[in-house]
Formats: structure tokens, sequence, C-alpha cells
């Protein structure tokens, strides 16, 4: 059981270098920020195309297929079942029906010839009905408008930690935070603290993985130990992850210390130099179409 392989999602892609990976960090993150944005109060066809777009996005940058595979292959079994859960739902409206024609009294008081006949049309409210699962026209919309807004949620988010990596997440983080130093807030520790933190997540999945390794090469025959012992032994397995992570985050301290860092002030590090080329300059500007097209197609009808 290899964690670092079997849970990807997060984590960085050093090879191959795409086309997503060349482009700007800042420039990522203005397009992260739009894709978290525009699916507010935008219309099913919206929610859609931004689906269509993350598979294009990904398909063009020739992404390996075993990535794609452990990337894309929980999720979609994620949101389709969210969505098959919410579609067969009750949807919450009670619909009243009523006769087609009016009662006798009613006839008797209207002339049929005024009245003519309704038109007919082929509308129906309810698309499937089993008696035992009812999809109506709400639950369809809702279950399509919330597996949309899942996967581009996190899909759009683990898109971009697969081709950022956490040094230039973070140096663009403290250049776009720079301002808020007229504040005396501390953009620097800020982003030292959160390089540091995207570090940490690769060591924590590999001490939980040889945690896990070394419980199995015990063979321990947990339908004899019954749910007692067994909590016991995991309450164990837990606390000794937790004595290897902080003795990690005191290695990691001493590693600096050593090395004469005393504050990211003084002692600061250029992890990665951000340089805004012509194709980054060409996604702002594409950046700008894709509000206006939000505004202008994107909106509920």
């Amino acid at each position: 059981m290899d964690l670092l392989r079997s849970l990807p999602i997060g984590l960085y892609l050093e090879q191959p270098v795409t086309w997503l990976h060349r482009i700007d960090a800042r420039v990522k993150l203005a397009w992260l920020l739009s894709f978290l944005l525009t699916p507010v109060l935008a219309s099913m066809a919206w929610r859609l195309a931004l689906v269509a777009i993350l598979t294009l996005l990904t398909l063009s940058a020739r992404i390996p297929w075993r990535v794609w595979r452990q990337q894309m292959g929980g999720l979609l079994v994620l949101f389709t079942l969210a969505s098959l859960l919410i579609m067969v739902m009750p949807d919450g409206i009670a619909v009243v029906t009523q006769p087609r024609w009016p009662t006798p009294d009613a006839i008797a008081d209207f002339d049929l010839e005024a009245i003519g006949t309704l038109p007919e049309t082929s509308y129906r409210y309810v698309l499937v009905d089993l008696h035992w699962v009812q999809i109506t026209q709400k639950s369809l919309k809702l279950a399509v408008k919330v597996g949309t807004l899942l996967f581009t949620l996190i899909y759009s988010t683990n898109l971009f930690l697969l081709t950022t990596a956490p040094e230039e997440i973070t140096a663009a983080l403290e250049e776009l935070m720079s301002p808020l130093k007229w504040f005396k807030l501390p953009v620097t520790e800020i982003a030292l603290t959160l390089t540091l933190a995207l570090r940490f997540i690769p060591l924590v999945l590999e001490e939980v993985q040889n945690l896990i390794r070394s419980v199995r090469t015990r063979a321990i025959n947990w339908r004899k130990l019954g749910w007692r012992h067994a909590s016991q032994i995991w309450l164990m397995v837990a606390e000794r992850l937790l004595d290897n992570l902080l003795l990690r985050a005191q290695q990691i301290a001493g590693a600096m210390k050593v090395r004469g860092f005393t504050s990211p002030e003084r002692h600061q590090v250029q992890w990665h130099q951000l340089h805004l080329r012509w194709w980054d300059w060409l996604f702002l500007v594409s950046l700008i179409f894709f509000w206006w097209g939000r505004f202008a197609f994107g909106n509920p009808v």
C-alpha cells in the first residue's frame, strides 16, 4: 500500500512538464478564483460548460493516463453517486392534481364553446415514475447543479495543485498579498508557514504509510481481538504517528536554526522567480472574455 501513489489528490506532478506547468502561478490563481466564483448563481448550461472546459484542459495538457485516472476516477464516482442520490430524492414540491375538465356544476355556468379546448404540450413535470423511484424536472436540475458544482470546485483546485509547485504558490501569494504590508501584516511569515505546511503533507502521508505497513507485517487477527483491543491498537498507532510528526517538525526547525534562519525578513529565500511571459498575458486577456461570457450567457433564465 503506497499512499503517495494511491492518494495523489493535491500532490504536485513534477514529470512530465505540461503547458499548464509553464503558466505563471499568479495567472493560474486568477483562473482558479474565476472557476470558483463563476458557478455561483449561474445557469445549468454554464456549469456544464465549466466541466467541459476543465476536462479539455486536462486532455490538452496530456497528463498521463494513470494520473488522470486516479485524479478523475474517484471524483467522477463521487459526483455521480451524489447526483443520482439527489435525483431520486423527493423534490419537496407537492403537485396538486386536478381534473382536466370542469365539474358539471361549473359547466352549467360557462359556455363550453367559448372556453374551447386546452392546448396540448409535451411538457412533463414527472419524467420517470416507477412507484418506488420518481424523477422530476426539479430533482434532475438540482442533481446536475450540485454534481457540476462539486466537480468544478474540487477538480479545479486539484488541477491547480497538480500543475503548480508549492514554492510557486507561496511566491505568488506573497506577491499578491504584498499590499497588505502597509497594514503591518506578516505577509512573508504567512508565505513561509504555507510553504512548510505544503511540504509537510508528503511527510505525513509517508509516516501514515510506514505505520500501516508495520501493522500489516505483524499479521494481527482483528476478529479475535474484538472492538476493544482493536481500538487500543489503533490508539497506540495514532499516538506513535503524532510523536513521529512532532519529531519531523522538530528536525525541520533544527535544520533551519543551524542554517542561521532567524526570521523570514532577514533570511529570505527566493524559491521561485515569477516572470510574466507572452502566453501569461494571453491567458490574462482571455480571462476578461471568460467573465464576459459568464455575465452574457451564464445568468439563469
